[in-house]
């Protein structure tokens, strides 16, 4: 008995070669990628410290920053996803006994309160309900009220549909306070209207895998000199050695000094990625997005459901859409998934059950892929007994593309 068992477990597994789903992706990321970003990641490897591999970092860096548009030296793509970007920025410009000011109006609001008390840092709060951008006006309030050393706040949040208007003066706020400002981009960086530089933004995260149409695995990052002298000039050390931008800067700077084995592949895949943004350009891109989301919001207009956001901040990269009565949203996703390979998802949070979240970002930002997520929602939802009109949703989606 016990040989049998021996021999069991030194029987190496069967298993079939990797084939997953061709799925169109349109829900709150990954994206479908582009093929040329695919066909770099084929390439081969060579060395972290390669003499090669050092001018693809300087090359991704230069993208990064035309992306983001800001001149900031410290520009960089973190190892890991946008997670870990969020972590980087915050867990090395927070320091224990900090104040960090953060907003209520979103799931990754809740995410920064939570890496802030991770990094040692008292968190406050300013308010606003789920699916609403910050007052200016709230966020001078609460300023004044806790004079934080921080202020983090959701450009794009993906939980809501909601894009937040007034960054300048958010900014400009923050910094009567001596405050810090640090933004969650991760769903509009390459997608929807980001200046760093000219909205004095001080930090910026986001992800690879949304409006810049990567693979998740090396997510952007920028600090400006006032943030990084701030990171390079803490009485303690970042709780993650990892993620400690003082080391890493040793191997994204001027030194290339080795910190950790970069993915490679990863770095391949950003770079071409930017490449793409680079060649399209940036102003057009945003310009880009907002029309194929446009198209998208007046083919569910017409069919007859209702977007969480209002116009004036709405944000094209994530389209909220209310569920109509009497519709079980999971049931929803799991039948385009299943008839359509079409991914689109539920809410988060507060809004759980109440809205589909539907992606509009880099390379799923086509024509075929907007029609025919209106087209698949519409014959599943008017199936699943929905008042929809499917027929004049896909019609108001047609004229919105000029076809």
């Amino acid at each position: 008995m016990a040989q049998d068992a021996s021999n069991e477990t030194a029987r190496a597994p069967s298993v079939d070669e990797l084939t997953p789903p061709d799925r169109t992706l349109m829900g709150p990321g990954p994206s479908d990628v582009n093929p040329r970003v695919l066909r770099a990641m084929s390439t081969p490897l060579v060395g972290h410290l390669d003499p090669s591999f050092i001018e693809i970092m300087d090359e991704v860096q230069e993208l990064l920053r035309y992306t983001f548009r800001t001149d900031n030296r410290w520009t960089i793509p973190v190892s890991g996803t946008g997670s870990a970007a969020m972590e980087a920025a915050i867990g090395n410009v927070v320091e224990p006994g900090d104040t960090m000011l953060v907003p209520t109006n979103g799931y990754f609001g809740g995410r920064m309160a939570s890496m802030a008390r991770r990094a040692g840092g008292e968190v406050v709060e300013v308010d606003a309900p789920w699916g609403e951008p910050l007052e200016p006006a709230a966020v001078s309030d609460a300023l004044a009220e806790h004079d934080p050393d921080v202020f983090g706040f959701v450009h794009a949040e993906t939980s809501t549909g909601v894009l937040q208007p007034d960054v300048s003066e958010l900014t400009a706020a923050a910094h009567d306070h001596d405050a810090l400002v640090i933004a969650d981009t991760v769903t509009s960086l390459g997608g929807v209207e980001l200046r760093v530089d000219e909205w004095d933004i001080d930090v910026a995260y986001s992800g690879p895998q949304k409006c810049l149409s990567c693979p998740p695995g090396a997510s952007p990052l920028t600090l400006s000199d006032e943030a990084m002298d701030k990171v390079l000039s803490r009485e303690e050390d970042p709780r993650s050695w990892y993620l400690d931008l003082s080391l890493l800067e040793g191997y994204w700077g001027d030194e290339r000094s080795y910190h950790h084995t970069a993915p490679i592949t990863n770095v391949y895949a950003i770079r071409e990625a930017l490449r793409l943004v680079a060649e399209e350009g940036i102003e057009q891109r945003w310009d880009r997005h907002e029309r194929m989301a446009g198209a998208l919001k007046a083919g569910v207009e017409a069919m007859g459901l209702e977007m969480n956001a209002p116009d004036e901040y709405w944000l094209p990269s994530l389209n909220a859409v209310r569920v109509p009565d009497g519709v079980d949203d999971g049931a929803v996703c799991d039948r385009l998934i299943e008839e359509y390979d079409l991914e689109i998802a539920s809410g988060l949070g507060d809004l759980e059950g109440e809205i589909f979240r539907i992606g509009c970002m880099g390379h799923s930002a086509r024509p075929a892929n907007v029609i025919y997520v209106v087209t698949a929602l519409g014959d599943v939802l008017e199936s699943m007994g929905a008042d929809v009109d499917p027929g004049a949703g896909v019609t108001a989606t047609r004229r919105a593309l000029g076809e």
